[in-house]
């Protein structure tokens, strides 16, 4: 996970920045008793892939800010489906969200988390937004991140907003979309 802080890169030069991450979202949530089922399709999908997996897991069920959140954790191997960076657990995550589109007929928002990494990276990208921040605030330069995921982007810019005097902005198209932290002008 420390890779996304080691690599921090200050750039001087005047890119175009690309629009805020929450562009293009729709307003408000959806209704609970849908969340909820979202929720139970995707927690019986990842029963299943852990049987057939032959892997130890509890799945936990919940709705939080609109979204269904689904967490396995309590096994040995669960470390494997997230992988480096989660990158298997982005995957999976969509497998998911597939399966609930497949029995919904409704694109899903739902959250997937393996063996608490997704809690660990959210406060480890809030430390890293807010302090980079800081640092931009103090020395007047804008400064570019390592690309990241949407999941990642948010929680960074969500830490930026934090500090007075700066702001963050997305640049780049996926898998190299970064964010951009600079001082408010």
């Amino acid at each position: 996970m420390s890779e996304t802080i080691d690599t921090i890169d200050a750039d001087k030069d005047d890119a175009a920045t690309g629009e805020p991450e929450n562009a293009g979202q729709q307003p408000g949530g959806a209704d609970d008793d849908v969340l909820v089922r979202e929720g139970d399709i995707a927690g019986d999908y990842l029963e299943r892939l852990l049987d057939l997996l032959d892997y130890d897991g509890d799945i936990d069920l919940d709705v939080e800010a609109g979204r269904a959140i689904v967490s396995i954790d309590g096994g040995e191997d669960l470390e494997k489906l997230v992988g480096p960076r989660g990158t298997v657990l982005e995957a999976l995550q969509e497998l998911t969200r597939l399966a609930v589109q497949q029995e919904t007929g409704s694109r899903s928002r739902l959250m997937l988390d393996i063996a608490g990494w997704r809690a660990d990276r959210r406060e480890e990208l809030r430390e890293l937004g807010r302090s980079t921040a800081e640092t931009v605030l103090s020395s007047g330069e804008r400064v570019r991140l390592q690309p990241m995921s949407p999941f990642e982007r948010k929680v960074v810019h969500d830490a930026v907003a934090t500090v007075s005097g700066v702001t963050s902005e997305s640049e780049g198209e996926d898998p190299k979309r970064r964010v951009v932290i600079f001082p408010e002008s």
